[in-house]
């Protein structure tokens, strides 16, 4: 008797695929307290300095990092540019800092980071979770492993360019052209 076990559809359509199973998380350890991770990243004008996707991202006028508060982040990737706005869903000093795409009412994606001490540094957990399903993110299941695949690579890339930026290391320039412009800024 031979059993097979079934393989996911990789066609399968949105209404057949649950946004729970699209989701990872990834750690570095940085050379910097908590709070002072906290304070940049919750900054959120700061996030190009790390990742290659967004490339600018502000608060509202009078916003900041506390729940509740709304941000816009200009994102690229394939050579396609688009803008979201998202909400402070966590603000928590030297521990805690996420928001989600779309607001919590109607997000698509959560992002959260966690900042954990150790020694004389942090470990930096870096969260995506896809909240529910939406064309705009792909069609079927191949689009969306691809796009979590992506994210995840984006992210690694994103926690390594941090570890570099706290330990003084500007090699990360030529790896990464977005920290060349905004180190001579901040």
């Amino acid at each position: 008797m031979s059993t097979t076990a079934a393989r996911p559809d990789p066609l399968a359509t949105l209404e057949s695929l649950d946004p729970a199973g699209y989701a990872f998380t990834r750690s570095a350890w940085v050379d910097a307290p908590p709070a002072r991770v906290y304070q940049l990243v919750g900054d959120v004008s700061a996030i190009s300095r790390w990742s290659p996707n967004a490339t600018d991202a502000a608060y509202d006028q009078d916003a900041g990092p506390r729940i509740g508060a709304w941000f816009s982040g200009h994102n690229r990737k394939d050579g396609r540019e688009w803008t979201t706005r998202s909400q402070v869903v966590r603000a928590e000093p030297a521990a805690a800092f996420g928001f989600i795409v779309g607001g919590v009412e109607n997000g698509i994606v959560q992002w959260d980071w966690t900042f954990h001490p150790q020694g004389r540094g942090t470990i930096v957990e870096q969260s995506w979770q896809l909240l529910r399903l939406d064309p705009v993110l792909g069609t079927t299941r191949a689009d969306l492993d691809d796009l979590r695949r992506y994210m995840a690579d984006s992210v690694e890339v994103t926690l390594s360019s941090m570890a570099q930026f706290f330990a003084g290391d500007c090699s990360t320039e030529a790896a990464h052209p977005a920290l060349r412009q905004n180190q001579a800024i901040g």
